[in-house]
């Protein structure tokens, strides 16, 4: 596996963080009309049902796909049942910047778990590059002022985020392993819907879990059927593909932080909602996360 970034897979690196910039706003803006367990069974049935038509055969009885049943299913409960059930209920009592700069500390967990899973080791490159980005991360956090990031408390929200970033970081590598039929790993719609039928399982799961323990509701509008459309096709079907290709070229740990963009789209978008300019720091921390990417790659 290359360590070498280019510039194809720069772009699918930076769209992936794009989307779940966009995906924890508009998740965010949602709350009050869709319960977040079923936001996510929601999203992801309409991603399987738009992928559906272009690979439907590899739910065929001599498909490859029932050998490797577990290992899919295994990749859609982390990747999609579980990572963005839990974001969802963080959106609930935090808010997307903080969101997404909690899940900023992906590139710390990359790192720790491909050192004690998958044997990889940790560079002082790769470290330098960590603290770089996370650096850029705070700065953002802080808006520049050091009484910001004092004044800083976790919420619940926070701590479900920090889980959901440890079972993202399980599912980037475990992309990594050899272990996918060539008929599937050939076709990515076909490796996508694979991975999101399992998931969409898992969420519908999770969701009759939440109908049944709470005392949820759904508030039906344009606005939500908009939100839905976006959130099934831009930060999840766009999005998993870009991600999957990316860290297929160059490994999770330095597609991890490529993430730590994520809450820099957050904070320009919430700044663009709120009619507010980009501020200096800003560009500041857009420097330091694209130093720590460029240093943590460089061989």
């Amino acid at each position: 596996m290359t360590q070498k970034i280019t510039p194809s897979t720069a772009l699918l690196l930076t769209i992936a963080p794009l989307m779940w910039a966009g995906n924890a706003i508009v998740g965010r803006s949602i709350n009050a009309l869709v319960p977040p367990l079923t936001l996510n069974f929601f999203r992801w049935s309409i991603a399987a049902i738009i992928l559906l038509p272009f690979a439907s055969w590899i739910f065929r009885r001599n498909s490859a796909l029932w050998t490797h049943w577990r290992r899919f299913a295994l990749l859609g409960l982390l990747g999609v049942g579980l990572y963005n059930s839990l974001q969802y209920l963080a959106l609930k009592t935090s808010s997307p910047i903080n969101v997404t700069l909690v899940a900023a500390s992906m590139p710390v967990w990359m790192l720790m778990i491909g050192s004690m899973f998958f044997g990889v080791r940790v560079s002082a490159k790769q470290a330098l590059g960590a603290v770089m980005s996370i650096a850029g991360v705070l700065l953002v956090l802080s808006r520049g002022e050091l009484q910001q990031l004092l004044a800083l408390r976790l919420v619940p929200g926070d701590i479900l985020m920090i889980l959901a970033a440890i079972i993202w970081s399980f599912y980037s590598w475990l992309l990594t392993l050899p272990k996918d039929p060539a008929q599937i790993r050939a076709n990515w719609i076909a490796f996508l819907l694979a991975q999101v039928a399992f998931g969409a399982v898992w969420s519908g799961a999770f969701s009759a879990a939440e109908w049944t323990f709470a005392d949820p509701h759904i508030v039906w509008g344009w606005s939500l059927i908009a939100a839905l459309i976006f959130v099934a096709i831009g930060p999840a079907i766009i999005a998993l593909r870009c991600w999957g290709l990316g860290v297929q070229r160059v490994g999770p740990t330095v597609a991890g932080f490529f993430s730590n963009l994520t809450p820099l789209f957050a904070a320009l978008m919430s700044a663009a909602f709120l009619g507010e300019t980009p501020h200096l720091y800003h560009g500041l921390a857009f420097l330091l996360i694209v130093g720590g990417i460029v240093v943590s790659s460089r061989h």
